[in-house]
């Protein structure tokens, strides 16, 4: 099956597809378009008529006529400039204006000369010097002239018409007219351009083993059905944003060769009630056309909310219709139409049920960030076009950034190649990498002055949160500490772990605290001051603390029980009872001052090293993790993982 696809002529379909062949032309609709015509030719020849009409009206003039024996005085008086006489019909200018007999005044004029006059009106001409000419006085257009013109308004009338009616079965724009759209037309890929497959994809090994079978499927189904194997009729997929959830889905399509149509949930929601549902059936039409194929759906959570009860608005009606639709069309495939259903989301906690059920989305696929190895893997692909140097670890860059999903690593290569150009280089070191992690990590630096005072209580504040993290046991190492402004902060302390962690023990997180609260504790042993800097660091040990309390079960008083699930602290005054919540308030304070207390303790023990941190960051600003351990005098130990 070619991947190639013909280009698209209605750009208003609200999906993008790959891969789809081309279709022949659709013959119109014959009654239904020849009673349209019917209606524009009425109209046409209404217009004309009323068009042609007025043009004649119009084209009489304002010149008055006159009595022929006013015209014979006019010219007795000498005031007759020239005439033009076609029979017996006089057309003439005046030199100088005559009052009307209604009013107002005139030059031009038309008269009648009687049959019976005997006047000698040329010998009066010529005595009188009026110019007889062979052009009329008063012009007139002519009947070619009115026809052309009176043509005019039915040319925009067709053309206003013809636009309407395109727009009326395509819809306009992207919201469409009364909901009904063209059938939709393929689209082609750039010239040059590869279908994405599973070479493209790299950190997430596991879950392309979930859809290998996808795969297998698609290429051969017939092996599928002898056997009486279904394939799942839908596969969803869950996780942070940026952990590659769009590019699996295409690199499945990719890898079967069939076509991919990919949309957006909220591209299906419109004002008008009923085009979402409209839409969702006309994208699965087109895809059963050309099955094999797969559809996928991103941020899936748009529309597939729970439905609940209470007063709804249009907005309301029309995302359930859309998926109310979408479920409908979903459990009507007979599992032989070779139509999968590939939908993405960072939600999959608030989907409907129905949405979810087995016959539906049989699958939930979670993807996660990468591990370490997956993101070497994955820095070894968005740097295969840049021109790295030798000197450029990816391993080593992959070690330092835990928690990055793909989206990050792909605009950390871009990032460190931007700063490559800056400098004007031919290839990109490991300082534009180390520089450009700084960036993406800390933020950009900011052109601060600071005075003196202040930039000295902001070196001791960092290292009290460098040197609490060098001291406390399984902490994560400290990776660079400095004081160069960069976003919000007036300094930075980065720490990471050596590996990925996926559970945290109570002594892990007291450090943590520790580690956060290091900053006001130096500020408050060295200066006896405390001060606004310490902001987010209460915002991360707030947190901590209180999963540790009321999520977590790390609180005798509290007990081993999860009194504010999820994310339910934005809003616990609800989740749990006032006594409750007073004992979580009052385990959360005892944690943090016994944390506190232990790192002004430690602190003062340690006071030489903080010290020689501190005068290190005043003379360089910035120190990487070797030279950081190196000056408080502490040996890092490396874990092999």
């Amino acid at each position: 099956m070619s991947n190639a696809a013909p280009p698209r002529k209605t750009p208003e379909q609200p999906w993008r597809t790959e891969g789809t062949p081309e279709e022949p032309p659709r013959r119109p609709r014959g009654r239904k378009m020849r009673s349209g015509w019917w209606g524009l030719l009425v109209a046409a020849v209404v217009v004309f008529a009323a068009a042609y009409l007025s043009l004649t009206y119009f084209n009489q003039g304002n010149e008055p006529t006159i009595a022929y024996t006013e015209f014979s005085k006019q010219v007795g008086d000498g005031n007759v400039s020239k005439i033009y006489s076609k029979g017996d019909a006089i057309q003439g200018q005046l030199k100088s204006a005559r009052q009307k007999p209604g009013g107002g005044k005139y030059t031009k004029f038309k008269t009648q000369r009687p049959a019976f006059a005997d006047d000698k009106l040329w010998q009066n001409l010529s005595k009188h010097n009026v110019t007889v000419t062979a052009q009329p006085v008063v012009q007139e257009r002519g009947f070619v002239y009115n026809l052309l013109l009176s043509l005019a308004p039915l040319v925009i009338l067709v053309a206003l018409w013809v636009f309407f009616a395109r727009r009326l079965r395509t819809g306009f724009g992207a919201g469409g007219m009364l909901g009904r759209k063209a059938p939709p037309k393929p689209v082609e890929l750039q010239p040059g351009t590869q279908r994405t497959t599973f070479a493209d994809v790299a950190g997430i090994d596991e879950v392309k083993g979930e859809l290998d079978d996808v795969v297998d499927f698609l290429e051969h189904p017939d092996a599928y059905r002898s056997m009486g194997a279904k394939m799942p009729r839908g596969v969803l997929l869950t996780g942070p944003p940026g952990t590659g959830k769009t590019l699996l889905a295409r690199a499945v399509a990719g890898e079967a060769g069939v076509p991919f149509f990919s949309a957006s949930a909220s591209e299906f929601i419109e004002m008008i009630v009923g085009v979402g549902a409209s839409r969702v059936r006309e994208l699965f039409a087109e895809a059963r056309k050309v099955a094999p194929s797969i559809i996928f759906i991103d941020e899936i959570d748009t529309i597939g909310r729970q439905r609940g009860g209470g007063p709804s608005v249009s907005g309301h009606d029309e995302r359930e219709q859309t998926l109310n639709q979408i479920l409908t069309e979903m459990d009507g495939f007979s599992g032989s139409e070779g139509v999968i259903v590939i939908a993405a989301t960072n939600r999959a906690d608030i989907l409907d049920p129905a949405l979810t059920r087995p016959g539906r989305f049989d699958r939930v696929v979670s993807v996660s960030p990468p591990d370490r190895g997956g993101r070497q893997a994955i820095l070894k692909i968005h740097t295969r076009d840049i021109p790295l140097a030798q000197d450029v670890d990816l391993a080593q860059v992959a070690r330092t950034t835990p928690g990055m999903t793909g989206a990050d690593l792909a605009n950390l290569a871009n990032e460190a190649a931007l700063l490559a150009v800056k400098r004007k280089q031919e290839r990109v070191t490991q300082s534009d990498l180390s520089e450009a992690l700084a960036k993406v990590q800390l933020g950009a630096e900011r052109p601060l002055v600071m005075p003196e005072e202040e930039r000295r209580r902001t070196a001791y504040h960092e290292s009290g949160h460098a040197l609490l993290g060098m001291l406390q046991p399984g902490a994560d190492p400290v990776r660079k500490v400095t004081i160069v402004p960069r976003g919000r902060a007036l300094g930075v302390t980065l720490s990471t772990p050596e590996a990925e962690r996926y559970s945290y023990t109570e002594e892990y997180l007291r450090g943590r605290i520790i580690g956060a609260l290091g900053g006001m504790a130096a500020e408050q042993v060295i200066f006896g001051v405390v001060t606004t800097g310490s902001e987010n660091d209460l915002e991360q040990v707030t947190n901590i603390a209180r999963g540790m309390v009321a999520r977590w079960g790390m609180s005798e008083r509290v007990g081993r029980l999860s009194a504010l699930p999820n994310d339910a602290q934005q809003t616990y005054g609800l989740a749990a009872a006032p006594q409750t919540l007073d004992a979580i308030e009052g385990e959360m304070r005892r944690i943090v001052d016994d944390c506190y207390e232990e790192a002004c303790r430690k602190l003062l023990e340690h006071r030489s090293q903080l010290d020689a941190l501190a005068e290190a960051l005043l003379a360089n600003e910035t120190l990487e993790e070797a030279e950081a351990y190196r000056i408080a005098g502490i040996l890092r130990l490396r874990k092999d993982d």
